[in-house]
């Protein structure tokens, strides 16, 4: 189940939450994160994948990775133009459907396993019209690969717009975990990717400007 931000969960959230996932429920706000510079990869399917979609057409770009509890982590997002091949829209999100033929889909691994894996090649994936639809802005969740992500070694991530050029997660140990907006080259779909360690928590999420001005301040999420 996912539960976009406040003002997302009745736009959004039947369409994601049919492909599987789990997110809390966050105000609107609009953040990104990276912690390594992302690469960009055009017409190039995940291994997965292999074999399931048409090649030529989708873009993804790395949002960040790293380390966390001694295993890697990483996330992508990948944009297709229009459905590949083998894509099947759920059930549950034909009433969000209309005028919708593009994909985006968020790829996220622990220790080199997909989240939701277990879903099929599309979970995670969520209907868009085209390559600047404002709607996907604002949602955000905490994904991990066991309890539905309340526990363990988790990755949050929150889609978000153009406005922002960072966010900052402060967890329950007063650390903090920093990281900058990354984009989908030639789309309007950005987000940013932290992973939160075994036994922390999030308390509160801020977001700021490329000006360093302090846009929002999510407390949320504890």
């Amino acid at each position: 189940m996912i539960l976009g931000f406040a003002r997302k969960a009745a736009m959004t959230g039947a369409a994601v939450a049919t492909l599987g996932g789990v997110a809390f429920a966050a105000s609107a706000f609009a953040a990104t994160i990276t912690h390594h510079e992302p690469a960009v990869t055009a017409g190039v399917q995940p291994a997965s994948l292999a074999g399931q979609t048409a090649p030529s057409s989708v873009v993804s770009r790395v949002i960040s990775k790293g380390m966390v509890d001694g295993r890697g982590w990483s996330v992508a997002l990948e944009f297709y133009p229009t459905f590949p091949n083998g894509y099947v829209i759920p059930a549950k999100a034909k009433p969000l459907s209309a005028n919708k033929s593009s994909l985006v889909c968020q790829r996220m691994m622990i220790g080199g396993v997909r989240i939701d894996h277990q879903g099929g090649p599309w979970a995670d994936c969520s209907l868009v019209a085209g390559a600047h639809d404002p709607s996907r802005a604002g949602e955000a969740g905490l994904w991990g690969l066991q309890d539905k992500g309340t526990s363990g070694s988790r990755l949050f991530v929150a889609n978000v717009e153009t406005r922002v050029a960072y966010g900052v997660v402060n967890l329950s140990d007063g650390s903090h975990l920093k990281a900058t907006a990354t984009t989908v080259p030639g789309t309007s779909y950005r987000a940013f990717a932290v992973a939160i360690p075994t036994a922390k928590t999030i308390t509160t999420i801020d977001t700021y400007n490329t000006q360093h001005q302090h846009l929002t301040h999510d407390t949320n999420w504890h």
